[in-house]
């Protein structure tokens, strides 16, 4: 059941934010245990140039792992002055809710941008 409510709300999310990509099952791909590692893994199959990590996930990330697959790895912390200022203790989920699926994309693809993931739109 937890698995069908993730990748729907998946789904939904990335519909939302006008994402066109195929979706991918993860155990259906090949990885190595280990968390870092299992994250790295299915980055480099999918062809990530680039994984971005919250606060938490960088207590424990390993990034030499995504290193040794040419991965960069970009650790999002949000800024801490206005609707932001307890941005670190809430979801991707909140900032849909908060600044609505055009903001929250048109801030990852500047994101990605400023990391030189992608080129600027036409």
């Amino acid at each position: 059941m937890t698995a069908m409510v993730a990748e729907i709300s998946t789904r939904a999310l990335l519909g939302l934010l006008g994402w066109q990509g195929r979706i991918l099952t993860s155990s259906d791909l090949p990885t190595r245990p280990g968390r870092s590692q299992r994250l790295a893994d299915l980055s480099a199959v999918t062809g990530a140039r680039a994984y971005v990590c919250g606060t938490g996930g960088m207590t424990y990330l390993d990034p030499a792992l995504f290193a040794a697959e040419g991965i960069a790895v970009l650790p999002f912390q949000p800024p801490m002055t206005h609707i932001w200022s307890s941005g670190r203790s809430l979801s991707s989920l909140w900032a849909l809710a908060a600044l609505g699926p055009q903001e929250v994309a048109a801030r990852m693809q500047r994101l990605a941008f400023d990391h030189g993931l992608m080129a600027a739109a036409a």
